[in-house]
Order: structure tokens, then sequence, then C-alpha cells
């Protein structure tokens, strides 16, 4: 088993392309030397059997997380984590690995990497706050000189993207799920809302390009995916006059069946890349805006798209793509044939034994519809064992990617079911909202019942269900322990938060701002926020707990993970304790990821495969509380001694 999660992990993937100006060459970020790194490869297909033309650029020992071409083709800019942190760093570098530096970033502050503008290098780089007192801002950098020129400062402000003549900005405020875009017009220091009703839904992304009905360059049309005054997230289309200001504002596309996830443009404004989220498979389409026709691309290579990125004439696209067999691999679209062409994929060993998920439909204790991924061990029949999979978020969505964690768990004999609770993305707006602040009851009801399903269905066997979440999932598979003490044989909280009072004193500063929407306000919702915390509750968790955490989590501070163990500890009940030493809230390592899915491994077969809890008087599981306390603190892969936590 050590070997066959050795080979998930090191199955090395390719993601976050960016295209230089010609198209000819593609940077992007590949794990395949075990951490996220900047690489550079020919845009062109790979010959069968071929080695990896690919060249890694040295940036820092950290892991590099996205990356963009300067429109002139001088500079490529990366976003850097520092020990695997949240608090990003922004670097800038040739693209033939010479005048690397830091742009942006320190141990205290947060850098995000902005657009470029459109015809040169002048990168925008946002800052959010780190302190009550201070403000967002966002900078236009010159990366040869260091000249900076300030374009917004505020609340919660980001660059979208630069028109052309860098006259007029699109920029994007708000909460959480509630996410507005306006015009700034940089000369006269003003700015313009982008649509007649900003509150009902939300804007997450958009560009500005030549207007499609007009010769003048000067007219602009703002494209924006946006459920604002929509069922689902969809393309805007909103024209502008020349000071900047909103003029005809219409739907461009839709779909029933599914949400707009991304867009991209060439430079000319004349087509459009439209990545669709139906039903948790990507669909891809190609947007001509002189005709508003739009064609969809067949045969995708990959079950969902993380990355695309038209080039700027408009007749190839590079795609990032994965599936449940497949880790993130890129493709070169020629938009004129349709027709598809690898790049930089080399040889490398990826376990056969891995199964595909079905989707499947129940409906929650109240009638609402769900879905989830079930993921069944080669052969199984019957009710068995079964991981239940809380993704994170909560706007997120459990879609049929590569996840080496679902497959070694199948692998070891155990069945995973990743469901989407309300409040997942993908689904529509309406969906993503039921379960805000008070919502979040409800929420937690429907763990309940993806097991009751479970149960009835003859998948999970009762006495053998297991819940695991990370981060927001984490926080749930707390919340489903203590309100359901009886339905779960043990618990896997992955860097969740145990105390959202707590989470609300000791995250970033953005990241509270920005939750409020969704979880409720640390002081005017306080009564809330304490009813829904675990923490207080640690007595009803019954189940044996294996609590994991990475050192430098700065968004869910590792304080949430120590507390719970600490009042589990007291009460005497079976808990674990794994700290990943390097990592922050993602695990970007694979040495990390080795440990933890080992360690997860174990603690399932101790308590899933090697002993059969008998069904409460209910009919579902019970536990008794009891057992010893384990604290793990793993530094490197090389040094994985153990210790008793808090003892620093």
């Amino acid at each position: 088993m050590e070997k066959f999660i050795s080979d998930l992990v090191e199955a090395w993937g390719s993601w976050a392309p960016t295209l230089s100006h010609d198209g000819q060459q593609v940077a992007f970020v590949s794990d395949r030397r075990g951490r996220p790194e900047l690489w550079v490869c020919p845009a062109g297909p790979v010959g069968d059997g071929a080695t990896s033309s690919a060249r890694v650029i040295e940036i820092s020992d950290d892991p590099v997380t996205s990356v963009s071409w300067s429109a002139d083709g001088e500079w490529l800019a990366c976003t850097v984590a520092p020990d695997g942190g949240v608090r990003t760093h922004v670097w800038v570098v040739r693209p033939d690995g010479s005048d690397v530096r830091r742009l942006a970033g320190s141990a205290y502050q947060h850098a995000a990497l902005g657009p470029w503008s459109r015809y040169d290098h002048q990168l925008v780089v946002s800052v959010p706050r780190a302190s009550v007192g201070s403000v967002s801002r966002c900078d236009l950098i010159d990366p040869a000189t260091g000249e900076r020129e300030r374009i917004a400062h505020g609340g919660l402000v980001e660059v979208l993207d630069i028109a052309a003549d860098e006259r007029f900005a699109l920029l994007r405020g708000g909460r959480r799920g509630q996410h507005y875009c306006v015009t700034l017009d940089r000369v006269r220091d003003h700015d313009y809302p982008l649509l007649p009703y900003p509150h009902i839904g939300s804007t997450e992304s958009g560009l500005l390009r030549p207007a499609a009905w007009s010769e003048h360059p000067d007219h602009l049309t703002a494209y924006l995916v946006t459920d604002a005054g929509q069922p689902r997230a969809a393309l805007a289309g909103v024209d502008l006059e020349r000071d900047g200001v909103r003029g005809t504002v219409g739907i461009l596309a839709a779909r029933d069946d599914g949400e707009l996830e991304r867009v991209d443009a060439d430079d000319a404004g004349r087509l459009l890349t439209l990545v669709w989220n139906v039903a948790g498979r990507s669909v891809l389409e190609l947007f001509d805006t002189c005709t508003e026709a739009r064609t969809e691309v067949p045969d995708l290579p990959g079950a969902v798209i993380t990355g695309c990125i038209l080039a700027r004439n408009g007749k190839s696209a590079v795609l990032s793509m994965e599936g449940p067999l497949t880790p993130p691999r890129l493709w070169r679209l020629d938009t004129a044939t349709l027709a598809w062409t690898p790049i930089d994929i080399g040889p490398q060993a990826i376990p056969e034994q891995l199964v595909e998920p079905t989707l499947e439909h129940f409906d929650a204790y109240d009638g609402l519809p769900l879905t989830g991924w079930l993921y069944r061990p080669i052969g199984a029949a019957g009710a068995g064992p079964v991981l239940l999979s809380l993704h994170g978020g909560p706007e997120s969505q459990e879609r049929p990617t590569f996840s080496a964690q679902h497959q070694a768990v199948v692998a070891a004999g155990i069945s995973v079911f990743a469901p989407n609770v309300r409040g997942s993305t993908g689904f529509g707006r309406q969906f993503a909202h039921l379960d805000d602040r008070n919502g979040r009851y409800n929420g937690i009801a429907d763990v309940a019942s993806c097991v009751g399903y479970l149960v009835q269905a003859g998948i999970g066997e009762p006495g053998r269900i297991a819940v695991s979440g990370r981060s927001y999932g984490g926080y749930l598979t707390l919340a489903a322990l203590v309100r359901f003490p009886s339905l779960f044989a043990a618990g896997v909280d992955i860097c969740g938060m145990s105390d959202l009072l707590t989470f609300y004193r000791d995250t970033e500063p953005w990241i509270a701002e920005a939750a409020v929407t969704k979880y409720g306000h640390p002081e005017r919702d306080r009564a809330l926020l304490e009813d829904l915390s675990p923490l207080p509750k640690a007595a009803s968790i019954a189940a044996p707990l294996l609590v994991v955490h990475g050192e430098h989590d700065t968004n869910v501070p590792i304080g949430e993970a120590r507390q719970i163990v600490a009042a589990l500890e007291a009460l005497d009940s079976e808990v674990e304790f794994l700290e990943l030493a390097g990592e922050g809230h993602e695990y970007r390592m694979q040495s990390s990821r080795k440990i933890l899915i080992s360690h997860l491994l174990d603690f399932l077969n101790g308590h899933l495969l090697r002993s059969h809890r008998e069904p409460a008087s209910d009919g579902v599981v019970g536990s008794e509380p009891g057992g010893t306390v384990t604290a793990l603190r793993h530094r490197t892969a090389d040094d994985q001694g153990s210790r008793r936590a808090f003892s620093d």
C-alpha cells in the first residue's frame, strides 16, 4: 500500500497555464519535482514517447501557486507561498530565468497577483489590509524600474482587468457571495457601477475588451461572470460609454443546466472562451462576440477544466484539465479546427487500479435534492465501510477531479462518498446561499441525510461510516460529530475551524471581513456563532477523531486544531493530532500528502476495517468515549518523530 500511495501522490500534474505574447510558449505550474514550481515549454504538441522539453525556472524554495506572462513577453510574474503559508508574495523573472526579484509581500503582508497591462509590462499587485485600521490597495508596478502607481484602495478591492489604453480599470469589491464590479476612470478618479442590481447575486470575474459593435477603440465592453439577478452564473455584457459609464446591459450566454465558471478573450474582443460547470463536469464553448454564435468544443480530454488561456490572436487556447484517473494536464486547442494536442505530457507511472466515481442523487431531510460522487472499491457488493468526505468552502464543489486521497481510501477497501451539501457552488445562486448564517444548521443536517442515503441504498453499513473534511469541511465534520454522535465510527478534521469566534479573532483580517456574509458577524451574531461552534460541545463527540493541520496555516490558524485536541484530551477521549510542518492551508508538498494519506488510512483501518462497532439503539452506530490521545508533529519526510502536543 505504501508504494501505491507514493505512486498516486507522485503522479505529478501541470496547471495554471499562461501564454507568451506570440502564443508560442506556455508557462505553468508543475509539481513533477515534488513541489509546485514555475516551468516553461513550447506551446506545440509533444510527440509520442518524446522526452519533455519543459524547463524549470528557479524562483525560491517555496511553492509557486500561479504565473502570468506580460503582454510584451519580457516578464513572468508569479505568486509564491513562503513556507507553504497563506500569505503569498509576488515575484517577477525574465523568461530566460534571469532578473529574479520579489516585487511585493513580506512575512506580515499578503500580496496577490493581478493582471498585466495589455501592451507592455505594468503589473497590478493587490495587497489586502493587514490590520483592522489599514485598507486594501492595488498598485500598478513596473518590474524593470520598481516605479509604482496607486490604482485603488479601500475595503476588499481587487483589479480584474485594465483597458488597452490604461485609462479604465475593472474593479471588484464586496464580501463573499456579494461581489460587485465597477469601472474606474483613472483620469477623472471616479468609478461607475456596472450592474443595476449589484446586491442581488455576485459578480466573480470579468475583463475589458474593445466593443464588438464598434470599430472605435474608445468603445469598450465589460464581460462579466455573474449571477446578479440570475438563477445561475452567466455571461453578462456591459457596453461602456466613452467616459466609462454603463450603457447597454445584457445576458449574452446562459445555460439552464450549468453555471459559467471562467471567461477569456482575444485582444480584439472578437472571440471568447466560456468554461461551464454542468453537473460537476466542464463544458467548453467558443463565443463569437460579433454574431453571438456559441460553438461547443467536443471531445474534451479531461472531465474538469481548471485553467484556460486564449492566445492574444485568438487562434489557439491552452487549457489545464484533469479527471478521476488523470492528474492535471495541459492541452492546446486549435480554435479553427477544434483539434486537441497534448503539451508536455511526459511518461510517468499512474496506478491502474483507479476507479471512476458515479454521480448519485438523493434528497435531504427536508426534500432538497442533493448529489454526491461515489467511489466504490473494485468488486464491492452490498453494504460496507464508507468514508463520507466533505469539501471546503463552503463555496466550492466536489467534482470528478484527480484525488490521491479518495483513490487510496478506495484501494484500501473503503467506499468514498463525496457529497455537495447545501451551500455548495455549481447548483445556482439560491442553493449556494442556503447555508448562510442561520442556514448553517440545515447544512449540518445534510450530513446526516448523506448517512441516511448511504444506509438506505445499501452502500454504507451502520457502525462502519466515518466522516472527514478539510477547511470548512473540517468544521462540518466536527459539527456533525457533535450534533449526530451516534452516526459515525470515526471522524477526520483536516484544517477545520473548531470555534467560529476564535477563527474570526485569529484568521487574516481580510479573510475575516469577507466571511461575515457566510457565517455571521462576530459581534452582532455572537450567540449564533457560539451555538454553531463545535468546541464548547466537545463532550458530545463520541467517535475517535484524527485532527490534521498545517504548521503555517493563517487562514484557519493551527490554534483551531490545538484547542479541540486539548478539549478532547481533557475529556479522556480518543484523538490523534497530526501537525504538518512547512505547510499552510493547502498541502502542496508531495511528502506532506504522503504522510497525511498514510495516517488517514491507518486511522480508518483501525476504526472501520479491523473493528466493527455495533449500531446504537436508534439503528445507527454508537461509540463510547475513552482511549488514548496521540499527538504527532512531522517536520520532514525523514524526521517523523512524535511528541506531545503543546510542548513548544
